[in-house]
């Protein structure tokens, strides 16, 4: 059988990033990966798969105030089919569907040879280390997935229903999925859907239940929880200021890590990346300077009626917001795995 255009596109996407990443097969579990998988008695229990939408995401001794369900019942079905090798080899097979995902946004929106450049780029991208290569970071992989079909559904077939429903799988992934109405209404903005009045009261009211049901579900869940959500290292003892000028400092290494990956990290220690005090700090400048260009690039795109461009941008920042602690401090100040949905904002905007 012959293949279709688009389906030899998008197996080029799922190939390469299966390719670039299989030496991942061969890993043991690492770092987080104990704690979450190897000594979770969740995971290692084949009733884990239902019983882990009643606990939080991090076991009782290790604390903790996250709830990430399906992320753990994926590991829960891993751990009765294989050891380490399947469980990589599934987080490779998640991300070749989420740049499968990529390429099609852009196949949609900018045509054949774009989808090409945006899906490869994200795919083979050394940023995504950290999410592919260690199992843990599945939780990264699935609600970026779930994210980009969410807004697909969207801003592509109008569909409410389908909309709310991969929205709902995102945020029982990972919490940063919560950035899909703001990407959906960002794209309304740029002129790449219109939903009139009626289509878009029923997004915002699908949006408003499952926000209440989510946070019914997540508030009953850990109510009982006895830990602590634990700020970032560089963070401690310091005041609200410092905090949100080291955090706009940090722009800096994401720029670079999305940009120019040239060094990579599993772990950024707080003795890399110290606190800043001082509006004079040339970290915070360079910060500034990123946040800058960002936003020229921004303008220029929309006085241009680049409106593709301007929404890729857009979608830089939304995507990159809930984990910046620009608002409230979270527990990594920045992280190779926390860039992983934000990317596809920049290799569509570089395709378009």
């Amino acid at each position: 059988m012959k293949l279709t255009r688009d389906a030899r596109l998008y197996l080029a996407v799922a190939g390469s990033a299966v390719v670039v990443y299989i030496g991942a097969l061969w890993n043991r579990f690492a770092l987080d990966d104990g704690p979450i998988i190897a000594l979770n008695p969740l995971v290692q229990d084949p009733s884990g798969v239902w019983r882990v939408f009643v606990h939080p995401y991090w076991p009782p001794a290790f604390g903790g105030q996250l709830y990430r369900p399906l992320a753990v019942a994926t590991y829960a079905i891993d751990a009765q089919l294989g050891g380490p090798a399947w469980f990589h080899l599934v987080n490779l097979l998640w991300h070749a569907g989420a740049s499968v995902a990529v390429a099609t946004l852009a196949r949609r929106w900018a045509g054949e040879r774009s989808a090409l450049i945006a899906g490869l780029l994200f795919a083979v991208h050394p940023v995504h280390v950290e999410a592919v290569a260690n199992v843990a970071g599945r939780a990264e992989l699935m609600a970026a997935l779930f994210s980009m079909l969410a807004v697909y559904a969207a801003l592509i077939r109008g569909s409410v229903g389908w909309s709310a429903a991969a929205l709902a799988l995102g945020v029982l992934s990972k919490e940063n999925a919560v950035v899909v109405p703001a990407l959906v209404v960002w794209g309304w903005l740029a002129g790449l859907a219109r939903p009139g009045r009626r289509g878009a009261l029923a997004f915002a009211i699908s949006w408003a239940v499952l926000g209440a049901a989510y946070v019914a579900l997540r508030t009953a869940v850990l109510r009982h929880s006895t830990g602590f959500l634990e700020l970032a290292p560089v963070f401690d003892g310091a005041g609200p200021v410092a905090i949100r000028l080291t955090a706009i400092a940090a722009f800096t290494d994401v720029a670079r890590l999305l940009v120019l990956p040239f060094t990579l990290r599993a772990d950024y220690s707080p003795a890399e990346r110290t606190l800043v005090t001082s509006v004079a700090d040339g970290r915070l400048l360079l910060g500034l300077a990123c946040v800058a260009a960002w936003a020229a690039l921004l303008v220029w795109a929309w006085r241009r009626g680049r409106m593709l461009e301007v929404f890729a941008l857009g979608w830089i920042a939304i995507a990159l917001f809930p984990g910046a602690s620009l608002v409230v401090a979270v527990g990594v100040l920045f992280a190779g795995r926390a860039l992983y949905l934000p990317l596809a904002g920049v290799v569509i905007a570089l395709a378009a």
